[in-house]
């Protein structure tokens, strides 16, 4: 079985689960990645109470080298990880000011529960199949 980067997400936010589902149609690019909400016990077993320490509560990733990415690192490390266009997006705004993109993270993430529907599942819309892919 192939190594995944472990991406975590607000399963409470309608937004965060339109992101997971986007990237599960992705196809293949999007099997790059294994699923569990925040706060669930993947995410307490996985990460050390350093990295939990300032984790914002929308988007976290721990990749297969064990690096933890959050705010707008975390979503250039997924468009980048996607390929072809997106992949172009997210080098673009790798090199972009981290202050600059984390505070337009901070901006979207404090209005995302405004913005979108409250899931009634804290797993994304996703196939039988697709649901292998996710973690408690």
């Amino acid at each position: 079985m192939n190594e995944k980067d472990e991406l975590f997400y607000d399963g409470g936010c309608g937004l965060c689960h339109g992101a997971v589902r986007f990237i599960l149609n992705c196809g293949e690019k999007g099997e790059a990645f294994h699923f569990a909400p925040l706060g669930g016990s993947t995410y307490h077993q996985k990460l050390t109470s350093e990295d939990l320490a300032g984790m914002p509560d929308s988007l976290v990733i721990l990749t297969v080298s064990g690096e933890v990415l959050s705010r707008s690192m975390a979503v250039f490390h997924v468009l980048d990880t996607l390929g072809g266009g997106w992949r172009l997006l997210g080098r673009i705004g790798q090199i972009l000011p981290r202050s600059l993109t984390d505070a337009l993270y901070g901006c979207i993430a404090s209005i995302r529960h405004r913005l979108t529907v409250i899931p009634v599942d804290v797993c994304p819309g996703a196939s039988e199949e697709q649901r292998e892919g996710f973690d408690d």
